[in-house]
């Protein structure tokens, strides 16, 4: 846990670092997506160190991976007797807005520097995919949050 303050404060320090530079000169697309990769590696290898982890009664986080500009944080949910059609027809639009509001609040920062997040779902059972939320900063303005 420790571990996970000190990198948040890094990153966060870090995104500030670069957000100053960008107000006192130009910096290449180039460099802030460089700087954006470096920071989801190490996001990702810094909170995998403590997983898998429970979420709750029914959901494990078990990695996170960091590719490109995305962090993916990969859950597996224990759906009891339902099967996996019945979670995708019955749960994704509950969950799908769920999971959205709650990554517009806890990752703002990253999404502020145009780093992605998603959140993908499989089944503890069939281990198949139930399903995959990909949230951007675009995600959490208000009119897409109603």
């Amino acid at each position: 846990m420790k571990q996970s303050i000190l990198l948040l404060s890094l990153l966060t320090f870090t995104m500030n670092l670069g957000a100053e530079a960008f107000k006192s000169q130009e910096i290449p697309t180039s460099e802030l997506i460089k700087q954006n990769r470096q920071i989801v590696k190490l996001a990702s290898e810094e909170i995998s160190k403590t997983l898998p982890q429970k979420v709750d009664a029914y959901t494990t986080l078990l990695k996170v991976v960091g590719e490109d500009t995305t962090l993916t944080y990969i859950f597996e949910i224990n759906t009891g007797a339902k099967s996996d059609e019945t979670v995708k027809n019955e749960d994704r639009t509950r969950m799908k807005k769920a999971v959205t509001k709650g990554i517009c609040q806890s990752s703002k920062r990253f999404l502020d520097a145009e780093i992605h997040i998603s959140y993908l779902y499989k089944s503890a059972v069939s281990k198949t995919k139930l399903f995959q939320f990909d949230v951007s900063k675009v995600d959490c303005t208000s009119s897409n949050r109603n």
